[in-house]
């Protein structure tokens, strides 16, 4: 492997409303198990405390977490809360509300507008806070999500909040949005070969709003992780430059524009190291007409 600088803020900064950010963060949906959410084995929890503290240690300023980010023995938030609490003063911590699970883990019906509130106060006792630095409302599948950001504005206006995003979602959900209250940043799956986004990606762009792709490592694997077998472009971009394939998908992402923040995930300390270190890798032109030239829908 080549000995690039390992750190979060080798790809530079961007600002999610007046927080500044290093474009590589730390996703923590993975943290609670080897697959998503309540299936899988149980990572082990002190490995995982010394990832996230690594992570800080390493630069990492902006977290992405969730509340329904839980398995049967592990919450996200709560390792979060235990790892790095009392919490660094530049640390953003961005979380997701919308989803809903019961206590056994199954998915419900997706929270209704008045019940935002209790999975923002969820997400303040889990991982001990005051108020949110980022909130994101993670769209299921609604044409309009006027009510809902609206229903996250008011709680923004009483300090539970302090910025506003959007996840899973298309332009006309962001105008939707900006209609009732600004937007810092907008999630959508985007990545090498998962490419629906684009169109977000180039309006966030325009108007200088941080896009935060995720499953850009996964890819169709999504959240059972990296399962895929690997493109053959890929594994020569990074036989090139003597680095893992993880880490060529996400200097891609990142090259995709300043306003991109990447949020890798995991709970392994060197696949931690390996990530943060894809700001300083720089793909020739080369190499970006290689990945770039990837059909999106071929295996």
């Amino acid at each position: 492997m080549t000995r690039e600088t390992v750190s979060a803020g080798s790809a530079g900064t961007w600002q999610l409303g007046d927080l500044t950010v290093n474009r590589i963060g730390f996703g923590a949906m993975r943290l609670t198990g080897r697959a998503a959410f309540h299936q899988g084995v149980a990572r082990d929890r002190s490995r995982v405390i010394g990832v996230l503290r690594r992570a800080v240690e390493l630069g990492v300023n902006h977290v992405d977490t969730a509340a329904f980010y839980f398995s049967r023995l592990r919450s996200a938030n709560e390792l979060i809360n235990s790892a790095l609490a009392p919490y660094p003063d530049d640390l953003v911590i961005a979380t997701k509300v919308g989803p809903a699970r019961d206590a056994s883990g199954e998915w419900t019906t997706p929270a209704r507008p008045d019940q935002l509130r209790g999975q923002v106060e969820e997400n303040l006792r889990q991982l001990g806070r005051e108020y949110l630095d980022v909130v994101n409302f993670r769209r299921m599948g609604q044409d309009s999500i006027s009510e809902h950001f609206g229903a996250l504005a008011e709680l923004r206006d009483a300090g539970l909040i302090r910025h506003l995003g959007i996840s899973d979602a298309r332009p006309a959900h962001l105008a939707q949005a900006q209609a009732i209250a600004p937007v810092v940043c907008v999630q959508n799956s985007y990545g090498i070969d998962s490419r629906a986004s684009t169109e977000m990606l180039h309006t966030c762009a325009a108007q200088g709003i941080a896009f935060v792709p995720f499953f850009s490592i996964a890819g169709e694997g999504r959240e059972a992780g990296a399962t895929h077998t690997e493109r053959e472009q890929i594994l020569a971009v990074a036989r090139a430059h003597g680095v893992s394939p993880a880490r060529v998908r996400l200097a891609w992402v990142l090259r995709q524009g300043q306003h991109v923040l990447a949020i890798p995930g995991t709970g392994n300390p060197d696949h931690l190291t390996d990530n943060l270190a894809a700001g300083a890798l720089r793909l020739t032109e080369e190499d970006v007409e290689v990945l770039d030239s990837i059909n999106c829908a071929a295996p």
